[in-house]
């Protein structure tokens, strides 16, 4: 063993009591785009030396022939291997900061001859050799290195490589415990799935979840709330398979659809007479790593205070790429965005945690999105369930209201799940623009600390001006009907949850902008009166004066009849990624391609529309600035009421005396 640097380490015999906190794990079908998740090659430098400023560090290539099984690995003779990665680091700033944890085992089982080196890393990224030692022998060896966790208060990880000599060296399994939190026992977690209509994605997760020998003890109750007409349970290729390994532990719930909120909440309110110590909610639709259930229940088992324990969510179509870490929610305009000094889409593929000093600093969300979110049941008897918004908000307003009642939000490393990104879709133009504008109205009343919600009325207004601009006007319509809910008052919110979306729907479905045809020959040809003014169509503002003209331009132009050719033939095509209000503004029609690809809708330019939607928009937008102090408290005066276990139940239509009405189970 060589000398230790900059902190003291010991070994102790491998096999003493300890609570297992993360094993080391490797990908069960070596996909090798999600490999470098889990173990990397030597630390190599691309880029010239010419431009050493733009060069980036990243782990050398290793292969999928290397996986031996979900806990081996073959490191071939002269070659170094690392476990500075997302899955097998150990985030020491996390532990240190949000459990009782103080010290950590690292425990090595090694085959064959080599190095077993451990290294740390600041909360800048800056990283040290901890500890080396030599193994080798017929029968296998065991590294043992006891680390202290005090110097990680700001962030910082611990990780080990193997570094093979003239033979191979295998890794037979290594795992980080503590002795800490001895008297603490191991959690149980129900998960709640929500789904609709996604029964193979669905079918997929739980035969996942029932399959892994790991997660038997743990979780202990599985539910589906199913609020669709294509059931999981009707299934055929993998339901079958996860019924049978799931038991008596898989319980599927039919319910009305109320949104992915009525489907969480169901799954909260039913976990509380599970018996269990968590709940755990997750999409429908995403592929999850088993390990980091385990490591999500321990570390909510080991916190100093109950603590609502947190994934994150790399994308479903670049697999390595992190496109969620941490969520915050800016105050002073009640938005939600990446979490201070974090970035969305980074692709630990090319820019591993080695390379990468930002991932060392620890980061404190303000909630963490429920593709993966673990909540103490006791929370949830303190707090209560999710508000009845139906989608979008209910995870931020959770989080929030959370942090109000002391009640942290961690969004552990290590802890993950593959799910479709957000930068694919674009759900702020379509039905779910009501649910956006409303909730996020909502949650502003609920926890702005501002008088007025801060800027969020003017930003709202100009959202919606926006949408005018553009010809979306039935996303004005519908974020006018969702600001005239909010001045309803909170009585809406459990009454209308059923009966919402299809009111939607149908408002919605009056409007051009809103038909959707999958092919662009579906609609006339593009024709244009005159040609584009110096055979330029109209160009990104280079400055903020520059944007100024063309907001004013497109607006005077609301003032002028519409081109009667224009009322007959689309005058350009504007592809998704280019369809900004400020380009839209200069025609009179467009075709408009979806954010997803798969088809177009004609926008077309209604003065009239235009100008009596700005004028109840615009009124609306000052009574509720006028109103804003009386919403806001008769908002938080029903909280308790809004997210009370029995208030939920009547919108279940189950009687308080009989909660476990309606149930089927599989």
């Amino acid at each position: 063993m060589s000398a230790p640097a900059a902190e003291e380490v010991g070994t102790r015999p491998v096999g003493a009591a300890a609570r297992v906190l993360q094993r080391v794990v490797l990908p069960g079908d070596a996909d090798p785009d999600v490999l470098p998740l889990y173990v990397e090659g030597e630390l190599v430098t691309a880029g010239s030396s010419e431009d050493a400023s733009r060069a980036t560090a990243r782990g050398g290539a290793v292969s999928g022939d290397q996986v031996l099984g979900r806990r081996r690995f073959l490191v071939p003779a002269g070659t170094r291997s690392s476990f500075a990665t997302y899955f097998n680091a150990f985030p020491a700033g996390y532990w240190r900061r949000w459990t009782v944890v103080e010290q950590v085992r690292l425990s090595v089982r090694t085959s064959g001859a080599g190095t077993v080196t451990v290294y740390r890393s600041n909360a800048k990224g800056n990283a040290q050799r901890v500890t080396s030692s030599r193994v080798g022998g017929d029968h296998g060896s065991d590294v043992a290195v006891d680390l202290p966790l005090r110097a990680f208060n700001d962030g910082g990880w611990y990780w080990f490589d193997l570094a093979a000599g003239t033979q191979d060296l295998r890794l037979e399994e290594a795992s980080w415990s503590t002795d800490d939190g001895a008297g603490r026992g191991a959690g149980t977690v129900a998960v709640s799935i929500t789904t609709m209509n996604r029964p193979d994605y669905c079918a997929r997760l739980l035969a996942t979840l029932g399959e892994d020998e790991g997660l038997r003890d743990v979780v202990t109750r599985v539910r589906v709330v199913d609020q669709g007409t294509q059931t999981v349970s009707a299934e055929t290729e993998h339901f079958p398979r996860a019924r049978a390994a799931l038991g008596d532990r898989l319980d599927v719930v039919h319910q009305a659809n109320l949104g992915g909120s009525g489907g969480f909440a169901r799954g909260m309110v039913e976990s509380l007479s599970d018996g269990v110590d968590h709940v755990l909610l997750l999409d429908d639709d995403v592929v999850v790593e088993p390990e980091g259930i385990l490591r999500a229940v321990t570390f909510a088992d080991l916190a100093r205070t109950p603590t609502i324990v947190g994934g994150h969510m790399f994308s479903m179509f670049q697999r390595s790429l992190l496109h969620a870490l941490a969520e915050q929610v800016q105050p002073w305009r009640t938005w939600w965005g990446p979490a201070t000094a974090t970035h969305h889409d980074h692709d630990l593929g090319r820019s591993g945690l080695r390379s990468t000093p930002w991932l060392h600093r620890r980061v404190d969300p303000d909630f963490n999105g429920w593709w993966m979110c673990l909540i103490p049941t006791s929370v949830v008897r303190e707090l209560g369930v999710s508000l009845p918004l139906f989608i979008k908000w209910d995870d931020a307003e959770y989080g929030l209201r959370a942090r109000e009642a002391g009640v942290p939000t961690v969004s552990l490393p290590g802890v993950a799940v593959w799910h479709v990104p957000w930068t694919d879709k674009d759900d702020a133009v379509d039905w779910q623009a009501y649910f956006h504008a409303r909730n996020r109205l909502v949650v502003a009343l609920l926890h702005s600390p501002y008088a007025r919600g801060g800027a969020l009325v003017r930003e709202s207004l100009g959202i919606s001006v926006k949408h005018l601009l553009s010809m979306q006007y039935s996303t004005a319509e519908l974020r006018l009907m969702a600001l005239e809910a909010v001045l309803e008052g909170p009585e809406h919110l459990h009454r209308d949850l059923a009966t919402t979306l299809p009111r939607v729907r149908e408002v919605r479905a009056g409007y051009d902008d809103a038909v959707v045809r999958p092919d662009a020959t579906a609609f006339p040809p593009q024709r244009r009166r005159k040609p584009p003014r110096r055979g330029r169509d109209v160009q990104v503002p280079e400055n903020r004066l520059a944007g100024l003209v063309q907001a004013a331009t497109g607006t005077l132009k609301q003032l002028r009849p519409v081109d009667e050719l224009a009322r007959r033939h689309p005058q350009v095509a504007v592809p998704h990624m280019d369809s900004r209000w400020w380009l839209l503004a200069q025609f009179d029609s467009a075709l408009v391609s979806t954010a997803d690809g798969t088809g177009a809708a004609w926008y077309r330019r209604d003065p009239a529309r235009f100008r009596a939607l700005a004028a109840r928009t615009t009124a609306a937008h000052r009574r509720l600035l006028a109103e804003w102090p009386r919403l806001a408290a008769e908002y938080r005066a029903a909280l308790p009421d809004l997210t009370s276990p029995d208030g939920w139940r009547a919108s279940f239509a189950l009687p308080p005396a009989a909660p476990d009405a309606g149930r089927t189970r599989s």
